[in-house]
């Protein structure tokens, strides 16, 4: 018995009709086989229609997944208490052999594909089966890769439909020619509040080979919203080998002088104001998250590999971010999960408004006070409690370039570190070797104490990517490297740091300064204004910076808060030389020789320029020698 004879049988004529019409045998194939072994008692077909969507988010209701709030169109989704994360011990690349790579978590492919097999024998009885069609980049472009998931969630689903562009017709429109990604996902068996139970048995395995992902026995939406994060690592792995990027980077509009538009990409470790600058309200957002970027006619050109946000609550208020606080109060389609709930309304940590004393949380009913198994007091909301929500409806976003099937032409990257004492809030690197290895290749976030416990620790996160690399770190190196040879004209690098501390510990930048920085990188693509060059590349001249301030915060801007800023650190910098050049030649294999080279070549200037000025080098110093 062929595939689709196989589905025929499966299926009931209205939802077998919808997958006959995808004129693909490997897409048959898969979905035969997967419909069996996982033994659901009711498959749904989505295809692109209105319709189709309405019943997915009806049956997330209907299924207690998720619960109606008092505005229009909220919803609220609880994972289980212990299901609140990405679960990376159990997330692994299945790889042949269970070959070791360094930074990466693998298993033997094998092993790993008998085992969620078994975990996954008819998991789905006394189920419904959602099989739905999504493209991951705009529809019909360079950048587009379609994906087929299947899952009994119907809250994941639901996720999906709002996060992700619909590709039933995709599918429909490259028949044979469909080179897709497959996931298949079940939240296993559920408790009385409708969680994940056996989270004993969680597994997230990637296969590499097939380009598959396996999920089981959690809702939690990095372990089971396949497209996102699970996806990530598929396109990381196919970029490399076709010579494009797939990166951890919002995709945003600066608007320059007389109506220019600009675009930036920007990679920064969690924590480091990566969404506060997508979400900057006097720009345009394109994308928060995750970015292609493909070389076309020799222009580097970006797209949003989504066309929503699943994006953390805690700490979203109306002084900080007005954008999404407004979007989080109007009646258009969100998800709120891990929030607190109180006579039909959500609230969460830190949201500059009072919070009830009780109500129902993640840990079912909740008070203040409450603590759990392990005696840890229970806040109201998940520290990682989040809210998903379409693009289509902030006000600030770009539409024409979100969905435009040739993406965007990429003026500048930018990379995002956080520590106290190292990094000039802002700088452009000398050219793209120096940028990608002193300021990607070079990416540091420094821990903080409400996090993670010692403050200060200085965490390597290369690109920002590492959590999410698929392939040895010094291949991505590689590919970042010669991506610039596929290029008539490279965007400029940048490097910015917003959270510089003077001696006494007190910042040294205010929140919104980050608007200026921005304002600064456009006019820089541009060529519009000079700057000073340094041991570790360009920086603003001071009479720039006080125009902008003036123009964007109307601020004024003083010479010594100039100064403290743009001081170069000499022997921190040296000290994060020593510090990355130890990491990739202890604990990388195969790094291209070029990143010891410019690693080496800035250490020369940085010593060079302390004979002659000292530890601490001025900007003005260096202005006066220009």
């Amino acid at each position: 018995m062929n595939a689709i004879e196989k589905l025929e049988k499966l299926l009931d004529r209205e939802q077998f009709e919808k997958i006959k019409a995808l004129n693909n045998p490997e897409l048959h194939e898969f979905l035969a086989e997967w419909i069996e072994w996982l033994e659901p008692d009711k498959v749904f077909v989505c295809t692109d229609s209105p319709e189709d969507e309405a019943y997915v988010k009806w049956k997330a209701l209907y299924y207690g997944e998720e619960k109606m709030l008092e505005t229009p169109n909220h919803t609220v989704h609880y994972d289980n208490y212990y299901d609140q994360a990405r679960d990376k011990a159990n997330t692994k690349l299945l790889v042949p052999g269970g070959k070791a790579i360094p930074f990466l978590n693998t298993k033997d492919r094998d092993e790993g594909l008998r085992e969620i097999r078994e975990l996954m024998k008819g998991v789905m009885k006394g189920k419904e089966l959602f099989v739905c069609f999504f493209v991951l980049g705009p529809r019909n472009s360079v950048f587009t890769i379609p994906a087929v998931q299947l899952t009994d969630s119907a809250y994941v689903a639901h996720s999906e439909f709002i996060l992700y562009r619909k590709g039933y017709e995709e599918f429909k429109r490259l028949g044979r020619n469909a080179r897709f990604f497959r996931f298949v996902h079940s939240e296993g068996e559920l408790d009385d509040r409708k969680t994940s139970k056996n989270l004993d048995r969680r597994r997230i395995y990637i296969d590499l080979l097939d380009e598959t992902v396996y999920s089981v026995n959690t809702q939690y939406g990095g372990n089971t919203i396949g497209l996102k994060k699970l996806a990530f690592r598929l396109t990381i792995q196919r970029a490399v080998r076709e010579g494009w990027l797939s990166e951890h980077m919002f995709l945003m509009r600066v608007n320059g002088p007389d109506g220019r538009k600009t675009y930036f990409t920007g990679a920064y470790p969690s924590m480091c104001g990566k969404t506060s600058t997508a979400m900057i309200s006097w720009e345009n957002i394109v994308g928060d998250d995750l970015s292609f970027i493909v070389p076309v006619n020799g222009v580097a050109r970006g797209a949003n590999v989504e066309k929503g946000v699943f994006g953390i609550i805690q700490g979203v208020n109306p002084e900080d971010d007005p954008i999404i606080w407004e979007i989080l109060h109007s009646p258009v389609e969100i998800i709120f999960s891990n929030v607190l709930v109180k006579d039909g309304k959500p609230y969460w940590n830190e949201m500059g408004v009072p919070i009830p004393d009780e109500g129902e949380n993640h840990s079912g009913k909740w008070w203040r006070g409450k603590k759990d198994a392990e005696g840890n007091e229970i806040p109201p909301s998940h520290k990682n409690a989040r809210f998903t929500v379409s693009l289509e409806h902030f006000p600030n976003v770009d539409l024409e370039a979100l969905e435009n099937p040739c993406g965007v032409e990429v003026g500048g990257m930018i990379f995002g570190g956080r520590d106290k004492d190292t990094w000039p809030p802002v700088r452009e690197a000398f050219n793209w070797r120096h940028g990608i290895v002193t300021m990607g290749a070079a990416l540091e976030s420094e821990t903080t104490a409400a996090t993670l416990g010692k403050e200060g620790v200085r965490a390597f996160n290369p690109m920002a990517i590492l959590d999410f690399m698929s392939v040895p770190l010094g291949e991505y190196l590689r590919n970042y490297l010669d991506f610039e040879k596929k290029l008539r004209k490279a965007p400029k690098i940048f490097a910015v740091n917003y959270f510089l501390r003077d001696e006494n510990g007190n910042w040294l930048n205010h929140k919104l300064d980050k608007g200026v920085w921005l304002k600064w990188m456009e006019l820089r693509v541009h060529g519009d204004v000079g700057a000073i060059e340094t041991p570790i590349g360009y920086i603003p001249k001071y009479a720039d910076l006080a125009r902008l301030f003036k123009e964007v915060l109307d601020r004024e801007y003083t010479r010594e808060e100039y100064e403290k800023q743009f001081t170069i650190r000499v022997p921190e910098l040296l000290a994060k030389i020593e510090r990355i050049e130890t990491i990739y030649r202890e604990k990388v294999g195969e790094v291209p020789e070029e990143l010891f080279q410019v690693l080496e070549e800035e250490r020369k200037r940085l010593l060079e320029a302390r004979e002659r000025y000292g530890d601490y080098i001025s900007p003005f110093a260096l202005e006066e020698k220009l």
